[in-house]
């Protein structure tokens, strides 16, 4: 017997394939806005899996996940449903903003309200017509604008599952991160419904390398919950770093800003990661690493008022098993 599935009235029966547009507000000349779905449900009952991106609008390269996933021709195989939805937020993507027209965060509106706010509304929609009818879920997101993230996953990980999942994904670091207030996270976990977040790249670009480990990623996970075939053991995924906890290094000064460390670098107290310099280059001031850990995540504007984050360190307690070169195949040298 099959779990009947219907998103915007429209059911999806097992074997069918369905694109679906999820109908929002209009714009000032009527136009409809609307967010693009993909439905793949396989032959054999199993797990329904949302996979979003874009819910800030100017992070695209979860769109370009999304694009590739749907490719591969392993998806053949699958038992259960994949719903797919390359961009949520339709409007901020359209006008290359990380925002809804009137400036508010969709990730911080969840779990949203039929009557309320625009942002609200979408919220609204996509918890009923998308989460509300999964088992699990895994959300794309990149560093905000100017700002590069090293491809990890964050989670909670005091859910096992979601443990069980961030480290079958296989980026190179999971980090513990409890969810924003608001955030699509906070509302999927709240339904115990297992969920990663995904973070690699920075807005507004395509960073193949962040793609390639996305979209493995997420097979992977579909291989660990029985959509897809399992992998013998010897081509799992490498086991993750694991952090518990990150902070941001902040400038001590306003002014230009020239890093001496990159993503993926190991770094210790003490070790001086960049300089603030004035525009005659007579006077620097060293920025040093205040703690063990890796850098996950950093600034690409080399400018910096003071208190501006420059660097995001994830605090490893056994930083010195991390080398540099393990992390470094996960870069792409031409756009440290």
């Amino acid at each position: 017997m099959y779990k009947e599935l219907v998103i915007a009235g429209q059911e999806i029966l097992p074997g069918d394939h369905a694109k679906i547009a999820l109908t929002l507000a209009k714009l000032y000349d009527f136009t409809d806005m609307r967010i693009p779905v993909y439905v793949m449900r396989g032959e054999e009952d199993g797990p329904t899996l949302f996979v979003s991106a874009a819910i800030h609008g100017d992070e695209i390269n979860g769109v370009d996940i999304v694009r590739r996933l749907l490719k591969k021709k392993i998806l053949r195989q699958i038992r259960g449903t994949l719903i797919a939805i390359p961009i949520v937020n339709v409007f901020g993507f359209n006008d290359k903003s990380r925002y809804l027209p009137d400036r508010r965060d969709l990730n911080r509106s969840f779990p949203g309200e039929r009557h309320g706010s625009l942002a609200s509304q979408v919220a609204y929609i996509f918890r009923t017509e998308i989460v509300e009818k999964c088992t699990h879920g895994i959300d794309l997101h990149t560093g905000a604008i100017h700002r590069r993230n090293l491809p990890q996953i964050r989670a909670d990980l005091s859910v096992p599952e979601n443990l069980i999942l961030a480290k079958a994904f296989g980026a190179p670091v999971v980090l513990n991160a409890s969810a924003r207030d608001g955030s699509l996270r906070e509302m999927v976990q709240e339904r115990r419904i297992p969920v990663l977040l995904y973070e690699a790249g920075t807005a507004l670009r395509f960073d193949n390398k962040a793609s390639k480990v996305g979209v493995d990623g997420i097979i992977n996970v579909m291989r660990a919950i029985g959509m897809l075939p399992t992998l013998d053991a010897a081509d799992a995924a490498k086991e993750p770093y694991i952090a518990y906890s990150s902070n941001w290094v902040r400038a001590p000064l306003g002014g230009i800003f020239i890093a001496r460390k990159h993503l993926g670098d190991v770094v210790k107290k003490g070790d001086q990661l960049g300089l603030i310099t004035n525009p005659f280059g007579d006077h620097e001031h060293a920025i040093i690493s205040p703690y063990d850990g890796v850098i996950i995540g950093y600034s690409q504007l080399p400018l910096a008022n003071e208190g501006d984050g420059v660097f995001h360190i994830a605090r490893m307690e056994k930083s010195a098993e991390v080398t540099s070169e393990e992390l470094y195949p996960y870069i792409d040298p031409g756009i440290l």
